[in-house]
């Protein structure tokens, strides 16, 4: 290991049919795993662009086994491997399952390392800062920050989820992990036991490490993470997941400036102020008038949740004023710890966040009138939450940056994904990615579709942007549902459409006495949620976006998948707008190029969730009537498993029913 691969493409054929032919490493090894075709194909493709220092896109089909058929080559032949996946549940199972499993297989001598962002792992500093001042807000807070403390001493990682106990998503955590803002670097008293340095070091020293994709962008484009330091060393960067790039990466190449990060700023410098120079300012008055100012700006716009792009603000709108106080007020508070900084680093370190700020907020402005800034080649945009503010600058084509990151030193670059293509055409992504004359191959599914399942678009819908569609969607959804047994996905491509959906069933269930528990997103965490979905065997999951993907129930619980519309991006998204603004311009149709295939491959997700196994059987019920009435449904159509299709509700319900009498 370790040393750069130089054989020629193809010479690696033979020992990956050995590897994943009958009798191999890769059969009994491995449990429950079959070897496939597919498989051993594809992992000779990943093994030749390993050799040749080549790109691949590769499009694998749920059930190919594509997590082995490119961990194989790059465990055997990979030199310095990085494999960056969409999420830190499957960063986790690489980690702790798929590596372990393919190395004991393979009995290869590697040293794997795991790497995430520095707000998963527990800080000396700021813990020790939080027991002294003792902000809590809650009781639940006093009792995680005793199970912190308590974790501190036994782990040897820091890593947050190695503590069940206190959740995830705990207001706490933000107490006890650092921001890039607020790390203390070297001049830390507890440098030397940093977990997040010493995760890095693992990092540094191992031949194959797991990040995921805002972990790898968000060091790209801020040089914060510690994979800047890895990139140098790496013959092998393996995206797995890789159609969620084109979003992640656009996120990170743009620029944003939050209200939150201004009210954060304030409680620290104040806590500094009075720790460190209590007579050197009225700090309370000095943090007072940026907090207002950071608030009045939120206060703006309306109380719900708003996505405008410059040019739609009105000019008479208090939005601009309200910006001007608060550029005004920040200068006002940097000036004051310009005559204190020298009396601590930690007032130092809160002026030069103070100046960061600052110069954000002085580079997101243009010309108003103009929809993309000349020579920025950005989108300028705001988006208000409940108690924040942000402003986004965003880049209308991740192409050139992304092409200018992977310049340089030779090294190969997987990109895979069970969606990456609309009908084996590859355009969409490759564009998007700047990797356009690169090589892609797509393996299909070896699940037999036709036999596992059915997919049923019903009659009588509506259109869907009409009102009173979700419940016409539930009216025909319901006698499926309990014919299913629950055992349902209801994927919703709005929140609005999960809240009516939930407290529609549940008004059904208890009126009709239906025994399916029910599990909404937003109730708990993710998760959780799927976990007791799994438990209760019967039960219907309603959730939106972060439930159409990465999302692996197995066996019965899962027999039915509905979706309630296509999954279009919502059309007055400003980043949106302004591409297909541009590609029009170009000649191209806005819709057909960008719109549509953005919308298939998430549609191919959704539908992904329903047959995970050879012994998975169920129904995928799609209800928008567009797939039928308009000119482009067959794409969609001919995108999709290649199930059985019907219209007839009476299908199904036969399906069910002998479904039901097999088991």
């Amino acid at each position: 290991m370790g040393a750069t691969p130089e054989q020629p493409p193809g010479k690696y054929d033979s020992e990956v049919e050995r590897l994943f032919g009958a009798g191999g490493p890769l059969g009994p090894a491995v449990g429950d795993f079959r070897p496939r075709r597919s498989q051993t194909e594809m992992a000779k493709a990943v093994a030749s662009a390993i050799a040749g220092q080549t790109t691949l896109i590769a499009e694998a089909g749920t059930g190919t086994g594509k997590t082995f058929a490119y961990l194989v080559p790059a465990l055997l032949w990979g030199g310095k491997t990085i494999v960056s996946t969409g999420t830190k549940n499957l960063q986790d199972q690489l980690f702790l399952r798929d590596i372990p499993t393919v190395r004991a297989a393979l009995q290869a001598p590697v040293s794997v390392a795991l790497l995430k962002g520095r707000s998963n792992y527990l800080c000396h500093y700021h813990l020790e800062r939080t027991l002294q001042n003792g902000r809590m807000t809650s009781r639940d807070d006093v009792g995680h920050l005793r199970e912190i403390s308590r974790f501190l001493k036994m782990t040897k990682t820091g890593d947050k989820a190695e503590l069940a106990r206190v959740p995830e998503n705990a207001l706490i955590w933000n107490l006890v992990t650092s921001t890039r803002d607020n790390c203390m670097g070297a001049e830390c008293q507890y440098y030397q036991d940093c977990f997040i340095m010493k995760a890095r070091k693992e990092a540094q020293q191992a031949d194959v490490v797991v990040v995921n994709h805002h972990l790898f962008f968000a060091d790209v484009a801020l040089k914060d993470s510690g994979v800047a330091e890895l990139l140098p060393s790496a013959n092998t960067i393996i995206f797995d997941e890789a159609h969620q790039l084109p979003d992640t990466a656009t996120l990170f190449f743009g620029d944003t400036f939050s209200t939150s990060q201004v009210l954060e700023l304030c409680r620290d410098v104040l806590a500094e102020g009075l720790s460190n120079a209590r007579d050197g300012a009225d700090w309370g008055k000095v943090v007072t008038v940026v907090e207002k100012a950071a608030r009045d700006l939120r206060l703006t716009f309306p109380q719900d949740i708003v996505r405008l792009s410059l040019p739609q603000i009105a000019p008479s709108s208090d939005f601009f004023p309200a910006l001007a106080t608060l550029k005004d007020q920040l200068d006002g508070m940097i000036a004051v710890l310009e005559t204190q900084a020298e009396r601590a680093e930690t007032l130092e370190q809160c002026r030069q966040r103070g100046l960061d700020l600052a110069a954000r907020l002085a580079a997101w402005k243009f010309d108003p009138k103009a929809k993309v800034a000349k020579g920025e080649e950005a989108v300028f945009w705001v988006e208000a939450y409940a108690s924040s503010l942000q402003l986004h600058k965003t880049p209308l084509s991740i192409a050139p940056i992304f092409t200018g990151q992977r310049e340089g030193v030779p090294r190969s670059w997987i990109f895979t994904s069970a969606t990456l293509a609309v009908k084996k055409d590859f355009s969409h992504f490759s564009e998007q990615m700047g990797l356009t004359d690169e090589p892609s191959m797509s393996w299909s599914s070896p699940f037999n579709y036709e036999e596992q399942g059915i997919l049923y678009v019903p009659t009588g819908l509506p259109d869907p942007n009409s009102f009173g569609y979700t419940d016409a969607v539930l009216d025909l959804a319901l006698p499926v549902i309990e014919a299913a047994g629950g055992k349902t996905f209801l994927l919703c491509t709005t929140l609005r459409a999960v809240k009516r959906a939930a407290e529609r069933l549940r008004d059904e269930f208890e009126q009709r006495g239906l025994p399916f528990p029910l599990f909404v997103q937003g109730d708990k965490g993710r998760t959780e949620l799927l976990d007791q979905f799994r438990k209760a065997g019967n039960g219907v999951l309603i959730g939106s976006q972060s439930f159409w993907e990465g999302v692996d129930v197995r066996g019965d619980a899962l027999s039915l998948v509905i979706i309630d519309k296509l999954p279009f991006a919502p059309p007055d998204d400003p980043v949106l707008a302004a591409r297909i603004e541009v590609m029009e311009k170009q000649g191209k149709n806005g819709f057909m190029h960008h719109t549509l295939p953005e919308a298939i491959i998430n549609l191919k997700q959704g539908a992904g969730r329903l047959i995970r196994d050879e012994n998975d059987r169920g129904v995928l019920m799609l209800c928008d009537p567009r797939v039928i009435s308009k000119p482009y449904g067959k794409r969609i159509w001919q995108s999709l498993p290649s199930f059985k299709r019907t219209r007839e509700l009476d299908v199904v319900l036969e399906f069910f029913r002998n479904k039901n009498s097999d088991q």
